[in-house]
C-alpha cells in the first residue's frame, strides 16, 4: 500500500508538468516520473537539493528549468551546454523535453558531477555528456548557454565567452539563456541588446512571481 501510495504522490507532484506540456510522448513522462525516486535516493548520499526544494522538486526544479523552452524550443541537432549545473537543473529536464537535441552539462565541483552522471545513467539519457571542469576549460561551442544563476552576468558572459556557434539556425540568435530572479536592473544595465521575460506570464504558481529568464544574444568569437 506505501507503495502505491508513494506513486500516487509523484504522479500529482509531476502533473505540475504535464499541465504546461501537455503533449509529452509516454516515455518522457515516464522519465519526468522517475526523476523524484532518482534525487530523492542521491540526494540522501550526496546534497545537490536542500531539504525544502526536494520535496517540490517538480516545482522549483524542474519546472523552473523548463521556463526556458517557453523562451526558445530547440530543434533537432541543437547542441546545448549547462554551465554550473549542480544537481542536473536545468540540463536534465530539458534533455527530457528535447530528446534530439545534445546537452552538455559542466560543472566543477565532482560530486555534484556524480549524481548528474547516476540520474542520466538512471534514466538512460543519451542525449547528455556530463563533464568535471570549469567552462572555461572547454574547446566545443554551442547554440546556446544555459544556466541557474551561478554568477552575475558580466562574470557569466566572461566565462563562456568563445562557447557560442557562428551560425544560428534558432528563431532567437546564438546565445545565453539564464534563469534568474530578483531585479536584474543593476546586473544588465550594460547589455542593450538583452531581452527579460518574466515567468509568470506562462506559469501561474506563486513561486513564479519573481522568477525570469534572461536572454541575451551573444557575437561568435573563436578560441585562441
Amino acid at each position: 500500500m506505501y507503495y502505491f501510495w508513494q506513486n500516487a504522490k509523484v504522479q500529482m507532484q509531476a502533473d505540475i508538468i504535464f499541465k504546461y506540456f501537455p503533449n509529452l510522448s509516454e516515455i518522457q513522462k515516464e522519465h519526468f516520473f522517475r526523476l523524484e525516486n532518482l534525487y530523492q535516493d542521491w540526494n540522501k548520499k550526496i546534497n545537490v537539493v536542500s531539504r525544502k526544494d526536494i520535496d517540490e522538486l517538480y516545482l522549483r526544479h524542474v519546472l523552473h528549468s523548463l521556463g526556458i523552452a517557453k523562451i526558445q524550443w530547440f530543434k533537432n541537432g541543437a547542441s546545448i551546454l549547462d554551465v554550473g549545473t549542480g544537481g542536473g537543473f536545468p540540463g536534465i529536464p530539458l534533455a527530457i523535453l528535447f530528446p534530439d537535441s545534445h546537452f552538455t552539462l559542466v560543472d566543477a565541483i565532482g560530486k555534484k558531477i556524480k549524481v548528474v552522471e547516476e540520474v542520466v545513467s538512471g534514466l538512460g539519457l543519451k542525449n547528455v555528456t556530463t563533464c568535471h571542469s570549469r567552462v572555461e576549460d572547454l574547446d566545443d561551442q554551442y547554440d546556446f548557454i544555459v544556466s541557474r544563476a551561478v554568477a552575475a552576468m558580466p562574470t557569466f558572459v566572461r566565462w563562456v565567452q568563445g562557447c557560442i556557434k557562428k551560425k544560428s539556425v534558432h528563431e532567437l540568435k546564438n546565445g545565453i539563456l539564464y534563469l534568474k530572479g530578483g531585479d536584474l536592473s543593476e546586473e544588465l544595465k550594460d547589455y542593450r541588446n538583452v531581452q527579460v521575460f518574466e515567468m509568470s506570464e506562462f506559469f501561474e504558481e506563486d513561486f513564479f512571481k519573481t522568477k525570469k529568464v534572461v536572454y541575451l544574444p551573444m557575437k561568435y568569437k573563436g578560441k585562441s
